[in-house]
This record gives structure tokens, C-alpha cells and sequence, in this order.
């Protein structure tokens, strides 16, 4: 047996490619969008990918599964499990095999068996590995999508919180106890493999170690040390990092099907000519390093490093309208593979930034200043104060003056600011709030301010500060 890790890290996505030599045949398990990965690695070990098994629904990236199975006929093994509102509705142009608890499928040597653990989603299973050619006839490890995770276990309120289905958190949190108890009575020494590492929304406190065993689970992972079960709603209910709103349209996406994208998908550089029209239809997105952006940009165009395009674009870009960037031609293919891996499916092409910013038209610019040059003016309450910052870090301490306005959510709040006073805006480090400072901007504010250091700086300074 061959087992290969993926890991994507912009995404804290992980998945697997599980082959037979034997049979040189491979399963890939919770794939996601960029599938040459997978195709590599299996001609490199002699392997065919002749299926695809996925544990639910995935909210959080455009799935592979779809692509896969069109590339090289990829049978998919998919759930079959929960209300009928939640069936995957693309299966029939392709092969495959809809998996119940109890079922099981062979990959050559290699058996998985399905386990229903609902909780997170309502069709999540697991799939429980056993090398029947490997002696032992033994279960080796388990994959577990984001069931249980390394440290953590699924959030089952993103049904509720991203994709608005109303009254579904509380008996998610109910089917995930459940789910947590029959893992606990599973063998200590099975490998547990999850769908995600640090950093995912899909649960939260993850770990970083990219694999664990059940039995270290339950000795030391927090969700999994209650027996009562209104202890446990109470605690996986509770403090769970913002929801993006993009995981509805991932949902969507993931259940239609994605759109094929196809070997040899690419973008182009665009005309300059036609920047203005990207302006009137549609999200033109500038990917130039945030302090060369506040020296001087286009006009209504929002900046997001090409660094931190996957945690921030899903919040900010239309997906009801094109996409265009503003970048090196160098950088264009790879901003455009990871804004599809979350789904953002019409993008025009690129705009060269050096053309850009030789032709005049970047003239629009914004003031940074350090909190002791702008702290008089925000104690005095000279400025409104716009703090970007997470839920969890607004707790843990914040800025006496400051409103808080979340940057994934500064969009829905833009008519509650004035457009004739001085917006100074800030968050841990000043990256996120360089770029509401251009989401302000975009929208028509003109006299905006960014912390340089945000919350740290101001913190670094001895400056005041309250807790919620």
C-alpha cells in the first residue's frame, strides 16, 4: 500500500492519495481543485487513479472530485447519507457508487469501510482504511474529512452560520456527539487522517501535525473529554471563528458541480484599454504589496496581496460578477488557480501592474501613521476609529474608541460610516486593514488612514485599551 499527504496551505486543506501496487490502482480521498498534483504523483509511482472518495460535501474549496472524473474517468464514492436537500446532483454524467454506513469499497488490496458521522454536515462520513494485503487484515487508520480533526473537531454550525439553514446548529452539535462517542470506541492505535490543519474555518483551535491516532484523541483533543451531552452543545456552539460567507456558494458549487475547468486552463493579460470596463462590470482585484498600493492605485480597485488572496478574497469579491487582477504577468496563473479553488469561476484575465502604475491612471493614494503620531486625534475623538479585526481578537482587547467592523463584513457595514470624517482603520499587524482601507476607498470614502502596527503597535506603545 501508498499512502501520499497533500497539503495546501492557503486553503489548511489536506488530502490523500491511497494506491495498491499490487493493483496500481489509487483512490484519491477529499481532492481538491488543483487535481495535477494527484496526476503527478500517480504516474510517478506507476498508478492509474481510477477513483475518487469523498466524506461530505465541502464548504470551505471547490472539490476535485468532479474534475477528476471527467480528466481520466474517476469513479467517485460519495455519501448518500442525510436529508435529501443535501445529494450531490451532478453523479449521473459519471460513475459512481453511493456509500451508507456499513458499506464498504476495495481499491485493489486496500478496504474502505463508510461510518455515518454526521454532525458537521449531515451526509459527513468517514472512511476507515484496512490493508487486506498487508497481513495484519487489520483497520490502519481512519479519514476522517473534518469530522476530527488534530486537536479539534468539526464546527456543525456552518450550515446555519454561512448557508443561512436556520435551526440546524443545535441538533448538529446533537448528531456530532453522537458521532464523537462512536469514535472514542474505535481502536486507540488507528491513524486518524483529517480533511484540514491549522488555520481552516472549519472548526476551531485545529492542530498543526498533519496526523494523529485515536487514542491520542481522545487523551488530549478538548471536544472529545465531555460525556455530558448539553456540556458538549455548549462548548462546540461556542466561540467558533466567523463563518465566510463564501462557504454558501462552495456548498452550492460542491453539490451542482463544479465547472470543468479542463487541462490546460489559462488566463491572459488584457489590454489596458480595457481597465475601464473592468471598473463599470466587474471586481478588479490589485495584488501589488499593500504599501506600494497606499503610494498610489486605480480608483476603485480593492488590494489583496497575492499572500493572502485565499483567506481574504471569498469575503470580498463579487461572486455574481466577473474578476480581474492587477498583478506581474508572472503572478497571474497562479492568483487565478487559487481564487478558483474557492470558487471565484469568471476570471477575465490580468491587467500588467507595471502598465498600470506607468500610465497614470494609479493617482488615487491613502496616509498610513503610527500610533504615536495618530493617537491624540483617535483619544481625542478627532477620527472614527474602524477596528477589522476578528470577534476573538475584539475580546481579548481592543481600542476604547474603536467600532468594531469585521473586514470580512465592512461591505454590509458601509452606509453605517460617514463619508465626511477621517476613517483611520487597523487590525493586529496593519495587513488586513490595508486592505478595508482600500475597500473603503473603492466604495467612495476618501479621507482614510491606516494604523501602521494596528493593535500590536498601539499595545507596543503602552497605550490604552479595554476588554469586551
Amino acid at each position: 500500500m501508498l499512502l501520499k499527504y497533500f497539503y495546501d496551505q492557503k486553503l489548511a486543506h489536506a488530502s490523500y492519495l491511497v494506491g495498491c501496487q499490487r493493483a496500481k490502482a489509487a483512490v484519491i480521498v477529499d481532492p481538491g481543485r488543483d487535481i495535477e498534483q494527484y496526476l503527478e504523483m500517480a504516474d510517478r509511482e506507476g498508478l492509474k487513479i481510477t477513483a475518487v472518495a469523498e466524506t461530505h460535501i465541502h464548504a470551505d474549496y471547490v472539490s476535485g472530485a468532479r474534475e477528476l472524473a471527467d480528466r481520466v474517468g474517476a469513479k467517485l464514492y460519495v455519501s448518500d447519507e442525510g436529508p435529501a436537500e443535501w445529494k450531490y446532483l451532478y453523479l449521473d454524467d459519471y460513475d459512481h457508487q453511493l456509500m451508507h454506513d456499513g458499506d464498504h469499497f476495495m481499491i485493489g488490496n486496500i478496504k474502505f469501510d463508510v461510518l455515518h458521522t454526521p454532525g458537521h454536515t449531515p451526509e459527513s462520513i468517514s472512511f476507515m482504511l484496512t490493508d487486506q494485503g498487508g497481513g495484519a487484515n487489520k483497520p490502519m487508520g481512519i479519514f476522517t474529512g473534518d469530522f476530527v480533526f488534530v486537536g479539534s473537531i468539526g464546527r456543525p454550525d456552518l450550515l446555519e452560520e454561512a448557508a443561512g439553514l436556520m435551526g440546524t446548529a443545535e441538533p448538529g452539535a446533537r448528531d456530532l456527539f453522537k458521532s464523537a462517542e462512536r469514535f472514542k470506541s474505535l481502536p486507540d492505535y488507528l491513524q486518524v487522517w483529517p480533511a484540514h490543519g491549522a488555520g481552516s474555518a472549519c472548526g476551531k483551535g485545529l492542530g498543526a501535525i498533519p496526523s494523529s491516532t485515536v487514542g491520542y484523541e481522545k487523551l488530549f483533543n478538548p471536544a472529545l473529554q465531555f460525556t455530558d451531552e448539553e456540556e458538549f452543545v455548549k462548548y462546540i456552539l461556542s466561540d467558533q471563528p466567523e463563518a465566510p460567507k463564501y462557504f454558501a456558494v462552495m456548498k452550492h458549487v460542491n453539490k451542482a458541480g463544479p465547472t470543468i475547468l479542463g487541462e490546460g486552463h489559462h488566463h491572459e493579460m488584457l489590454e489596458l484599454s480595457r481597465l475601464n470596463e473592468a471598473l463599470t462590470s466587474g471586481t478588479v482585484i490589485d495584488l501589488t504589496p499593500s504599501p506600494q498600493f497606499a503610494k498610489g492605485h486605480v480608483a476603485g480597485t480593492i488590494n489583496i496581496p497575492i499572500g493572502m488572496l485565499a483567506t481574504q478574497a471569498g469575503w470580498l469579491v463579487d461572486y455574481d460578477k466577473p474578476t480581474y487582477l492587477i498583478c506581474e504577468p508572472r503572478e497571474l496563473e497562479e492568483a487565478a488557480r487559487v481564487l478558483h479553488k474557492i470558487g471565484v469561476e469568471e476570471i477575465i484575465g490580468g491587467f500588467d501592474a507595471s502598465e498600470v502604475k506607468s500610465s497614470g491612471k494609479a493617482n488615487e493614494k491613502y496616509i498610513s501613521g503610527t500610533p504615536a503620531e495618530l493617537s491624540s486625534a483617535i483619544q481625542s475623538g478627532e477620527v472614527k476609529l474602524i477596528d477589522v479585526r476578528s470577534n476573538d481578537e475584539w475580546n481579548e482587547g481592543h481600542i476604547e474608541q474603536a467600532e468594531h467592523r469585521f473586514l470580512g463584513r465592512l461591505p454590509n457595514h458601509l452606509d453605517d460610516l460617514p463619508h465626511d470624517e477621517t476613517l483611520i482603520v487597523h487590525c493586529r499587524s496593519g495587513a488586513r486593514s490595508a486592505i478595508a482601507a482600500s475597500v473603503l476607498q473603492a466604495a467612495g470614502f476618501k479621507n482614510v488612514v491606516n494604523l501602521t502596527g494596528g493593535y500590536t503597535a498601539w499595545k507596543a506603545e503602552d497605550l490604552a485599551s479595554t476588554k469586551a
